[in-house]
């Protein structure tokens, strides 16, 4: 059984510069303009390619509070075979797996594939989200957060 090695409050309290530089770095691409919901599939999709339990289950829940629909949440894993990806999420998608995985490099099809989706501006920030992901996910990985749990629906009052 896996065992949290620290937890992400602790990651806060011993380095909160280091903290607030990553955090930064994931808020210029949420406050370009991007589609809120496109960056949390991003952010979903690299959190499992990089087994970051902790932040698989924390954008879910993110996604839901922004509505996006447990059918992409729950597909974002398979989008390629899922049709109720739009063209734009897949080459964000496709994007974000060529950099969460770039031992391979960035095949020039997937930037023309992302290009055609997206202005030079917004690519420069959706890199810049798949970056700040990959970094959480490095700390949140190799110190085996604990994944946060859904908030209980309060318990009904007694008739």
């Amino acid at each position: 059984m896996s065992h949290a090695r620290s937890e992400y409050a602790d990651f806060k309290a011993l380095a909160p510069d280091v903290f607030d530089a990553v955090l930064a770095l994931g808020q210029f691409a949420a406050k370009s303009g991007l589609d809120q919901q496109l960056l949390e599939l991003i952010k979903l999709r690299a959190s499992q390619i990089n087994g970051c339990a902790f932040c698989v289950q924390y954008h879910i829940l993110q996604g839901e509070k922004l509505g996006l629909s447990a059918d992409k949440l729950n597909l974002v894993v398979v989008w390629r075979e899922a049709p109720l990806f739009s063209a734009r999420e897949r080459a964000a998608l496709a994007w974000t797996e060529a950099l969460t995985l770039l031992a391979g490099g960035v095949s020039d099809e997937i930037y023309a594939q992302v290009s055609a989706e997206f202005s030079e501006k917004e690519l420069t920030y959706l890199t810049s989200a798949i970056a700040s992901i990959n970094v959480w996910n490095r700390f949140g990985a190799s110190y085996r957060w604990t994944p946060p749990l859904r908030p209980s629906a309060p318990k009904a009052a007694a008739s």
